[in-house]
């Protein structure tokens, strides 16, 4: 059967393969009480007041949201001390970072990316038919010596994770604002804070300080990690107001729909929950770095809310695949990282401290097995 022109860019792409819902391992293998520790997400659920916020607006379903994102944008430029005007709202972070792929890159121009960075952005540049640049990273975190030997005349955006999904690493102020310096301004920088509520480190940079000192960086940040949004796919970038305007351009109609509003606006008003969430996840950290040391297994220091930890070397029954499936029939779903580049690690997310040890003893059963 013939078929029209495709995309070279999408025709050579995998699809994103995001953690394995309870549901589908449920269906897979029968197995009912299952945790899942895949996909970053926050164990504790939306905080009550989000949960109460999203009564009213289903009542107008039958009604278009505010394709402007009018409220929530007051309330992100009254939370970050920025002007509406530097905001785009993004079904989620990644549709924002779609979005700064699409307003930067042109026939024959390069991304710039880190080895074992988030996907998405692979995702985004190879669907606007460019060159992505994977450079290679420097003690599982990006290399910004590396990104500055790799700049040349068709670089036209870097994408920079802080912390990074799925290592943990992180950029300290210093070496990312020599690295900001040094590189040629007509060059975009997206720098994904994804995971920033979580980081409580010496010198982890404010990149919205560091945004209004550099027009060429896009900072990029979600709902859907603290403020346990997932669902709702809630992200939004700070950026100058012309390139701000160039991305709500691009932006699809309406990709925010009124639940979502309503819910990212109660949720930023919570700010007890971001904080409880935030001490959650440092305990369950500790936790699961203690277990898994406990077992003799190394494990990638994170400043997120999820740790990497590699397998035992040349053992054929203890490879991460391996590992990953005997977890899975035990009911407790983690993330493989092999796509990363990561072929002998497993990810876990922070959990409920009864879902931590969980984890942790099953884990220990499975390798002794």
């Amino acid at each position: 059967m013939s078929q029209g022109n495709i995309n070279p860019g999408i025709a050579s792409l995998k699809p994103y393969m995001p953690g394995k819902p309870i549901e589908e391992l449920t269906r897979e293998l029968g197995i009912t009480n299952v945790i899942k520790l895949a996909s970053n997400e926050n164990p504790r659920g939306p905080s009550p007041a989000t949960l109460e916020a999203l009564q009213a607006p289903l009542r107008s379903l039958s009604r278009y949201p505010d394709g402007g994102g009018f409220l929530l944008k007051q309330a992100l430029a009254e939370h970050l001390d920025v002007a509406t005007s530097q905001l785009t709202l993004g079904n989620g972070s990644n549709d924002v970072l779609d979005l700064a792929a699409r307003i930067s890159l042109t026939p024959g121009s390069q991304a710039i990316v880190s080895a074992h960075a988030f996907v998405v952005y692979r995702l985004a540049v190879a669907s606007c038919g460019c060159e992505l640049v994977e450079v290679p990273a420097r003690d599982f975190g990006a290399d910004l010596e590396g990104f500055l030997a790799a700049v040349n005349e068709r670089t036209a955006i870097v994408f920079l994770a802080n912390p990074n999904n799925p290592t943990g690493t992180w950029v300290n102020e210093t070496l990312l604002t020599d690295f900001l310096d040094r590189l040629p301004s007509r060059i975009w920088v997206v720098l994904d804070e994804a995971y920033a509520e979580y980081v409580d480190a010496p010198g982890y940079p404010d990149g919205l300080a560091l945004q209004r000192r550099y027009p060429n960086l896009i900072v990029t940040r979600t709902f859907s990690k603290i403020y346990a949004l997932a669902g709702l796919r809630v992200g939004y970038s700070v950026s100058t107001p012309e390139v701000a305007d160039l991305l709500n351009r691009a932006r699809q109609p309406f990709n925010l729909n009124s639940l979502a509003l309503a819910g990212a606006q109660a949720a930023l008003r919570d700010r007890d929950f971001v904080i409880q969430s935030r001490t959650l996840n440092a305990a369950g950290m500790r936790q699961l770095e203690a277990g898994l040391a406990a077992q003799g297994l190394e494990f990638i220091p994170s400043v997120g809310n999820f740790v990497t930890f590699a397998l035992p070397a040349g053992v054929e029954s203890k490879t991460a695949a391996a590992v990953y499936q005997k977890l899975l029939r035990e009911g407790v779903i983690v993330r493989p990282v092999a796509e990363y580049g990561l072929t002998n690690h497993l990810r876990v997310s922070v959990g409920l401290p009864a879902e931590n040890e969980r984890f942790v003893d099953t884990l220990a059963r499975v390798l002794a097995s």
